[in-house]
């Protein structure tokens, strides 16, 4: 059974439909991304699932339980924070814990000090907030939400603010999380990159419709990709090219070609280049990467 499974999940406000019944399945200890262009939905679906915002139709499953039917049953399973969380400054991160951990019963204090590893706050755990940097503070929300063993993680903007090391030291603790405690963590962020390198898979909305689910693995394994050809003369080769392939698959500056194509015709367009006096000094293959996809399936809308 998956750990989520949204089934025809629609929002309406007026006559204007935010969200346009996506459905979608995600796995125990899947990073599942949430990407889209402004306005796409994302935030509207996060806000349903977790039960922020009233859907106007569909149905969410949260480990086979129906989360309007049961809705504190199955928010049991679930962390969530959307953008920064929010903590008591005058407290410190330890009593942070304890105060928010009050409203699940039966979290120990063992849990408490597990959490607290998981995050890697042991050294600064009994410091006031007020102290903490914004990164600090991300990773004691994310142990707040920790702390009552969810099955399942729901993450809006987590990295909003954060700087180059905190974004890191984020994803290194959602994938640990992911990897070894099989938590399924649903993220949405618009840090292209940085999804790239944290998730499992992407899901693309666009005007409230799900519009293409990508797994990351998959983009690399295209049978076609786009190949650069260090060479001394762009123009004849743009000839020579346009002769044996779609004019369309070829770019061109001033010392590189680039062509859209099966890995395994590299060898023979090197020789053809070579053989009309053509120097070919390099090939690399370029690849794809999340942004390319994504700019593919929207048409380029702003993200």
């Amino acid at each position: 059974m998956s750990l989520l499974q949204i089934r025809d999940l629609t929002k309406k406000i007026g006559n204007k439909t935010i969200v346009d019944q996506v459905t979608l399945n995600m796995e125990k200890g899947e990073i599942l991304g949430l990407l889209g262009p402004n306005g796409a939905g994302k935030t509207t679906t996060i806000r349903m699932i977790v039960g922020l915002m009233s859907k106007s139709g569909g149905q969410v499953l949260i480990d086979g339980m129906d989360a309007h039917a049961h809705f504190e049953q199955a928010m049991k399973h679930v962390g969530v924070i959307v953008e920064h969380p929010d903590l008591y400054n005058y407290l410190s991160g330890y009593d942070n814990l304890v105060h928010f951990s009050r409203m699940t019963p039966g979290v120990t204090e063992a849990r408490i000090r597990e959490v607290i590893a998981l995050v890697g706050l042991e050294h600064s755990i009994n410091d006031k907030v007020a102290t903490y940097s914004l990164g600090m503070r991300q990773r004691l929300g994310l142990a707040v939400v920790l702390v009552h063993k969810p099955s399942l993680l729901v993450l809006d903007e987590p990295t909003n603010g954060l700087d180059p090391a905190g974004i890191r030291e984020l994803r290194g603790h959602l994938k640990h999380l992911a990897q070894k405690e099989g938590v399924g963590i649903m993220i949405s962020s618009h840090l292209m990159s940085e999804m790239e390198m944290m998730c499992d898979r992407v899901v693309i909305l666009q005007k409230g419709k799900l519009v293409g689910i990508q797994k990351i693995s998959d983009m690399v394994d295209d049978e076609r990709t786009q190949v650069r050809f260090e060479i001394d003369r762009p123009d004849l080769a743009v000839q020579i090219l346009q002769s044996i392939m779609s004019g369309d698959e070829i770019t061109t500056d001033q010392r590189h070609i680039q062509v859209r194509i099966a890995k395994t015709r590299i060898p023979e367009i090197s020789r053809k280049l070579m053989a009309s006096g053509i120097n070919v000094y390099g090939v690399h293959t370029v690849k794809k990467t999340l942004e390319d996809k994504f700019m593919e399936i929207t048409g380029g809308e702003e993200h």
